[in-house]
């Protein structure tokens, strides 16, 4: 190496160490980028703050930053803000509801002397407080139908688009979610229901990012007969066996059907109400199906069992009951209260406790073993049989209290009450009068004859 290079190299070194060299060949530094945003509640602003530094903490002033939120997840400008002396800048922006769109990002592009940088940064949503509040009316007549509503609301009022569950308890029972709706942009929402029970409304808000949910105050509505209910004696016994209510009344008016004895319906009287030796066999026999009020003033559907060549004649006699809105305790087939030693077929003294209404029933005459009852051939009714005694041979049941009492829709104790002049015009005669006084037999049109009250005799019920 010549001597003038090396000393030319030696000096290049000695400037670039002192710093002579142009800043334009020297390398950016690091540049330190930070952003953040504190968090509020949706619908309202809040800053951001930038700050640019480079890497050894010094700001960075007169830095541009690009400002940019994520809106259904794709970026969309916000502002261009610039540092001042200290690299600090703010921008104020207003915080979706949706979480996702309240993710923001900052970019500076970076100089000669400083490194471009990028930032992310997401604003928390402070919940808001909120109240749910659920309506609908005080009461509904039994059938009808009612609309519920749910409002949604934050504590300041603006409305709450989002999901409310709706539960209900009926009878005091457990409570269960009806339905899920979804309020509209102005925090509300409906169902239509028909409860056909005692019920009780409640509402729970979803809690959402952006508001807390809330659950409203039990709303309830009371189911009111739509027929007239009974109102007997404040003195008067109630039945000594309780039967649950029977099923609400299905289609129009009484809806009377009469049918062959269904497979299953055969199997539970088999042995209960039916039993070898008896006088009519399942052919011989229909079930009978009608709408009843019962003493609460509800229509029902009830069912019993009758002889083929009595049924349809049964069937209009309560239809025509059903009409004239005249009450019916309960109408179970006999078959439900099990095989009754006493009467050696279906058990009869507690129907007649239940103050139930059935017809065939293959068994003795109560109180007197060995007797047939007419029941065994399904030509003969016990109605209303509470309020309704028999007087046998060994007493008088299902109560003494009864037999001297009447009541103008639901008790007899003469030929001109009125449910006893309509079973005479469907051919059913009240044989025992106040012997039997629950008890009718289908004679056809020789129910019209009159018939005086008398003693039971072996034939009564």
């Amino acid at each position: 190496m010549h001597l003038g290079h090396a000393v030319a190299v030696g000096l290049l070194a000695i400037v670039v160490a002192v710093g002579l060299v142009s800043p334009a060949l020297a390398a950016p530094a690091a540049t330190e980028l930070t952003l953040a945003g504190d968090p509020a509640h949706a619908d309202t602003d809040t800053a951001l703050r930038v700050r640019v530094t480079d890497g050894g903490g010094a700001p960075v002033a007169g830095a541009e930053v690009t400002l940019e939120r994520s809106v259904s997840g794709a970026w969309t400008p916000v502002a261009t803000a610039t540092t001042d002396a200290d690299g600090r800048a703010t921008q104020t922006v207003s915080l979706s509801r949706s979480p996702g769109d309240n993710v923001f990002r900052a970019t500076y592009a970076g100089d000669d002397a400083h490194e471009p940088a990028t930032r992310e940064t997401q604003v928390d949503l402070k919940r808001r407080a909120s109240r749910v509040v659920l309506g609908g009316p005080d009461q509904v007549v039994d059938g009808r139908s009612v609309d519920v509503t749910v409002r949604w609301t934050t504590s300041g009022g603006a409305p709450v688009p989002g999901r409310v569950k709706v539960l209900r308890s009926l009878d005091g029972g457990r409570w269960r979610l009806v339905r899920t709706l979804t309020t509209g942009d102005d925090g509300r929402a409906r169902l239509t229901t028909t409860p056909r029970r005692d019920s009780r409304w409640k509402a729970r808000a979803v809690r959402q990012a952006w508001v807390e949910g809330d659950r409203s105050v039990v709303h309830r509505i009371d189911n009111l007969p739509p027929g007239r209910p009974v109102r007997l004696p404040r003195a008067a016994p109630r039945p000594r066996v309780h039967l649950p209510a029977q099923p609400r009344a299905v289609g129009e008016g009484a809806n009377v059907v009469v049918t062959r004895i269904p497979d299953g319906i055969w199997r539970q009287m088999a042995g209960v109400s039916w039993h070898r030796g008896c006088p009519v066999g399942r052919a011989g026999l229909r079930l009978v199906r009608v709408n009843y009020w019962d003493y609460d003033g509800y229509p029902r559907r009830g069912e019993l069992v009758a002889g083929a060549s009595a049924a349809r004649a049964m069937g209009a006699a309560f239809a025509e009951m059903y009409r004239r809105e005249l009450p019916v305790r309960a109408m179970y087939r006999v078959d439900r209260f099990g095989w009754g030693s006493r009467s050696r077929g279906g058990n009869d003294y507690a129907s007649m406790s239940a103050g139930n209404t059935s017809a065939f029933n293959c068994r003795d005459v109560t109180g007197r073993p060995g007797v047939r009852s007419p029941h065994s051939y399904g030509r003969s009714l016990d109605v209303n049989t509470w309020e309704n005694p028999y007087r046998s041979a060994r007493g008088t049941v299902p109560n003494r209290w009864w037999q001297s009492h009447s009541h103008p829709r639901v008790a007899w104790r003469s030929r001109s009450h009125p449910v006893v002049a309509l079973m005479a015009r469907h051919g059913f005669r009240w044989t025992y009068g106040l012997g039997d006084t629950q008890h009718f037999d289908y004679v056809g049109s020789r129910a019209r004859a009159a018939v005086l009250p008398r003693p039971c005799d072996e034939l009564c019920d």
